[in-house]
């Protein structure tokens, strides 16, 4: 079957939607899009057989995956017109060459929870999380209590087999990308780069901050604490630090993919049900947080095994944000993905330490702003943190199959310091 994206015209955005089965969908860009991606066409599938090779860097395999596989999974098809950040494709290749080395599980049965140790932050360790795939129905009905208009007209959306972190990226792992240590150009880039400088670390990565982030102790910088204020750009480049020295793909979640591992296969208001009561049970909110933001992995997990998936911290993901997204996209789609074009509004999900329980409903969505940048000094300001976020962090995903080379270099691009975007930052 095949699946065409409906845009509204003259919404800034392009919805992509990838393939099913033996076929591919089709997915639509508007002029503004066509502006930043340029057209769009479908990828074939993959020709090339990769050799069997065993997952290594530290992983232990646990848990396996007891879902029906509901058949082959296509490979994601491909944008094509201008690339952000091109001139470093070329690293972009030798870390998809390097994650080539491993097999893709054959079948989503073969899926195996794993630790992941991350070998730049001490070894520090995360655990992803097998989730199988399957079909769920995005937003939430008209009559639920807390409702805003941008969740609907609900839409049932396919998702493809991933792991998901059982947690959201704490200082642990993160500590160890955003305090490098490296003399950095603004881009993130090294300024100077030795023949033997490793693929990690020719990654873009943070500059030193100009803020206290942690104001003053009121926000623990403790290693069991999520990582937060950073940006979409921060995050997403974070995947790619990650993924090269790991040998796998990381990415954000899109916010389809955010809300499927959120409902865990529920279609209540709430992951556990429609209980609002239960929330203490769950989530860090305004009325247990004590104003801040707590551990991680401290209270339940959904029925995925996912903690923290609403409350702590917001989570990003990889969407442009828009009021009718989701009336873009037709009933039975494969993986949506809002592709952005600008630098604000983007979606992040799941509530936080400072929202009302309404805000930890599975539908809700939340959008990025400026102001999260208010106290920030630079002209322009940096790309790489959200001065004012310190309700924003992150998890990451690893879908079961790898994406080409290109894919993976417009995931882990969707913003760059050009005039454009930093324009945004200071109301242009």
């Amino acid at each position: 079957m095949k699946f065409t994206s409906k845009l509204a015209s003259g919404t800034a955005l392009a919805v992509l939607l990838t393939g099913c089965g033996e076929e591919h969908s089709q997915y639509k860009l508007t002029e503004q899009g066509k502006e930043l991606f340029g057209g769009v066409t479908a990828n074939e599938q993959a020709k090339d057989k990769k050799t069997e090779a065993p997952q290594g860097n530290g992983e232990d395999a646990t848990d396996k995956v007891s879902a029906e596989v509901g058949g082959a999974s296509a490979k994601a098809p491909e944008l094509t017109g201008e690339m952000l950040n091109e001139d470093r494709l070329d690293l972009t290749k030798k870390i998809h060459a390097l994650i080539a080395k491993t097999a893709d599980p054959a079948s989503e049965a073969e899926m195996k929870t794993y630790e992941l140790s991350v070998p730049k932050a001490g070894d520090a360790k995360i655990t992803m999380v097998a989730v199988p795939g399957g079909e769920f129905t995005i937003g939430s009905p008209e009559g639920e209590e807390g409702r805003d208009p941008d969740e609907g007209p609900q839409r049932k959306i396919q998702v493809e087999p991933m792991w998901v972190c059982e947690i959201e990226i704490p200082w642990a792992v993160y500590r160890a990308y955003y305090e490098n240590g490296d003399a950095r150009k603004k881009d993130g880039t090294l300024k100077e780069v030795e023949p033997d400088t490793e693929l990690a670390d020719l990654v873009a990565q943070p500059t030193p901050q100009y803020m206290d982030m942690f104001v003053n102790g009121t926000f623990s910088p403790d290693d069991e604490y999520p990582a937060m204020e950073m940006t979409n750009h921060a995050a997403n480049k974070f995947c790619q630090w990650l993924s090269a020295q790991t040998g796998h793909f990381y990415r954000l979640p899109t916010e389809a993919e955010w809300e499927y591992a959120c409902r865990a296969g529920s279609t209540t208001k709430y992951f556990w049900g429609d209980d609002a009561s239960k929330a203490d049970e769950y989530a860090w909110f305004e009325d247990n947080s004590d104003f801040t933001y707590q551990k991680v992995k401290l209270k339940r997990p959904n029925a995925f095994g996912l903690y923290d998936m609403v409350g702590n911290v917001s989570e990003w993901t990889l969407d442009q944000y828009t009021a009718d997204a989701y009336k873009q996209i037709e009933d039975g789609a494969v993986e949506p993905w809002v592709v952005p074009t600008t630098r604000y509004p983007r979606v992040f999900r799941g509530g936080n330490w400072n929202t009302a329980v309404d805000k930890l409903r599975s539908a809700s969505r939340e959008q990025s702003d400026k102001e999260l940048k208010y106290q920030d000094p630079q002209v322009p300001k940096s790309i790489w943190y959200h001065t004012d976020a310190q309700h924003v962090g992150f998890r990451i995903i690893r879908p079961m199959k790898t994406p080409s080379a290109e894919m993976m270099h417009r995931y882990w691009n969707t913003d760059a310091g050009i005039q454009k975007f930093n324009q945004e930052d200071l109301g242009q």
